[in-house]
């Protein structure tokens, strides 16, 4: 892998995109990327690599591609703030380390297939093997935000430690209520209950933390933190929607997740909850017996499938198989979502106004992000709030 020195990221950086490049904001998380890469490899690079190819694993997903949006942030504020690369660039990686850690293990969590274009961790290689990845990386991301006290001083490097274990907090926080909404079957939620959980989820390690990491490693004041948590709060619950609404509909190889991978897992989505509150009785108990159904498998055999097959081969007495299928039926329904389930799940979204009604959430939100940076009087206009900028209209611009 070829990376910039850290000297060369630096000044290109600081300087920004070059001014003849059509999207600015591609070009500087294209040089951060660089950057970010380049630091992973350093920290975990073939020196430390062992026999047993965790370390080439755990290099996969952030190899694989992505905005690298949290480094971006998280460089783009302290550089905005007058800090230097060198006092953020660990943090960021640090950053990125942890959220492709927390894809893998949401891929397991939700029985993902696909991951930017390719199989997930798990698919290729079993559930074991890419649960003990992302526990590797996570591991593995504490000693830089340790070696902060060398970079930024031993109060900073307190801090983004402080800020980071929030983070992980609040984000496993937020997940474990998404995952008991779709165990549960929830539907009685209404907007603000979705809006709560993205701020878990999503806002505070996407946006919030790589905000505030950036800026403690600038130097800047903690009276500085509470209008970069509104201004990500509001940034992440705009970005989570259209994201949402983009596994809908994008194109598969630019949104880098399977389409429609929402309703086969049953997430409450904006849409989803909004669809399930709107929709006349008879569509909204059809709509919760396709959601209790489960997920088909990869191989597209079920439990009934797997079974038969045992006890026609000779594996399985017909006793044990019927009092299997018993006990695994009384903890997962037997019966799996179809095609035609989801199709009609999605017309039904579409019927309702679901989609235009998280279009106009998700942009209300990306006005107030809007709102809220423009109050940042002591944040300099530069490249490096520029990007700020540009995200809000990059976000604001995938909601229409």
């Amino acid at each position: 892998m070829t990376s910039a020195s850290p000297a060369s990221t630096t000044e290109s950086c600081a300087r920004g995109p070059k001014p003849s490049a059509a999207r600015p904001l591609d070009d500087y998380l294209a040089l951060c990327k660089e950057a970010c890469d380049g630091e992973i490899a350093r920290l975990y690079g073939p020196g430390e690599r062992d026999q047993g190819g965790l370390y080439d694993l755990i290099l996969d997903y952030p190899l694989r591609g992505g905005k690298a949006l949290r480094p971006a942030l998280s460089i783009a504020t302290c550089l905005g703030l007058g800090g230097h690369l060198e006092a953020v660039l660990p943090t960021a990686a640090t950053l990125e380390l942890y959220h492709n850690a927390f894809l893998i293990h949401d891929d397991i969590e939700d029985e993902s297939w696909w991951r930017r274009g390719k199989p997930t961790l798990h698919i290729d290689h079993g559930v074991p093997i890419a649960i003990n990845v992302g526990d590797a990386m996570l591991s593995l991301s504490l000693q830089p935000l340790l070696d902060n006290v060398e970079r930024v001083g031993l109060g900073p490097a307190l801090r983004i430690l402080r800020a980071v274990a929030k983070m992980t907090r609040l984000t496993v926080d937020g997940q474990a209520l998404e995952l008991d909404w779709v165990r549960a079957n929830s539907w009685r939620l209404d907007d603000a209950d979705y809006l709560k959980m993205v701020e878990l989820k999503t806002s505070w390690y996407t946006f919030i933390t790589p905000l505030q990491a950036g800026a403690i490693a600038a130097g800047a004041r903690p009276e500085r933190m509470a209008p970069l948590e509104s201004f990500g709060r509001h940034l992440g619950a705009a970005f989570q929607i259209t994201d949402d609404l983009l596994n809908l509909r994008g194109d598969p190889q630019e949104y880098g997740k399977e389409i429609g991978g929402d309703l086969w897992e049953g997430k409450r989505t904006l849409m989803l909850l909004y669809t399930l509150r709107h929709a006349e009785p008879k569509d909204q108990s059809r709509a919760l017996a396709i959601l209790a159904k489960r997920r088909p498998s990869p191989d597209g055999e079920g439990l009934t499938d797997l079974l038969d097959r045992l006890a026609a081969q000779g594996e399985l007495s017909q006793s044990g198989r019927d009092e299997l299928e018993a006990r695994l039926q009384s903890h997962h329904p037997s019966e799996c979502k179809s095609i035609s389930d989801i199709r009609w799940l999605f017309d039904l979204m579409h019927d309702v106004g679901s989609l235009r009604h998280a279009r106009d959430v998700a942009a209300t939100h990306a006005h107030r992000a809007a709102a809220e940076l423009a109050t940042l009087d002591w944040f300099p206009h530069s490249r490096h709030r520029d990007v700020l900028a540009d995200l809000v209209d990059y976000v604001h611009g995938r909601t229409r």
